[in-house]
């Protein structure tokens, strides 16, 4: 079972990662960094650097493709080679999914219309502009599309993938290979329960922090 998750400029590290680390501990997965050209990708603070070990055209069938989000989805918006690439992809792929605003990647590339999708939550509404239902919900599936909120969701994106592609067993074990048991120390990760002042803070710095 090979699993592609696409990489690109400025994109948010934990929305690939997330995954990565769940996805690629079910039993029999192979997975794959790709993205236009091969080489490392730097993300949206410009300290870390991913690697794609393989460039698109390398990339034809795979199983699970996972595209994840951050500033540098602005610049993939318009169609062309990428969308292209999506679409050809998706055809075969049995798991389509996003985090954060990946979502809006693949709502551009025409292959969430009319279903239900979430993104992060001050980009929420802009799937409408694509013929998408959003959804405040954390992971929604919608057939074989998936897509999870905000960057940790990818996390509990990629748990509840696993329990699907190979069972409820599987998946716990990998959570609690991860130790991922989530205790923060504030109840502030969601608008509807952070401080109001905390949440027009973001509001208000949702350019720098969507658009970088």
């Amino acid at each position: 079972m090979q699993i592609a998750i696409l990489l690109y400029d400025r994109l948010t590290a934990l929305d690939a990662i997330g995954p990565y680390q769940v996805l690629s501990r079910i039993p029999g997965a192979e997975v794959v960094f790709t993205a236009e050209r091969t080489g490392p990708v730097r993300d949206d603070i410009r300290s870390l650097s991913l690697v794609a070990d393989a460039g698109l055209d390398e990339v034809s069938r795979p199983d699970v493709l996972v595209v994840p989000g951050g500033p540098g989805q602005f610049a993939l918006m318009d169609d062309g080679p990428l969308h292209a690439w999506l679409r050809t992809v998706d055809a075969t792929t049995t798991w389509t999914t996003s985090v954060c605003t990946g979502s809006l990647i693949l709502a551009a590339a025409g292959l969430l219309k009319g279903r239900r999708a979430t993104s992060h939550w001050l980009a929420l509404d802009e799937l409408r502009g694509f013929g998408v239902e959003p959804t405040g919900e954390r992971v929604v599936f919608d057939g074989k599309y998936v897509s999870a909120a905000g960057v940790s969701s990818g996390i509990d994106m990629g748990l509840a993938l696993a329990g699907r592609i190979a069972d409820d067993a599987t998946a716990q074990a990998i959570q609690l290979g991860i130790e991922y048991d989530p205790q923060p120390p504030y109840d502030a990760g969601a608008p509807g329960k952070a401080p109001q002042e905390v949440v027009d803070l973001l509001r208000s710095r949702k350019r720098v922090i969507i658009e970088g």
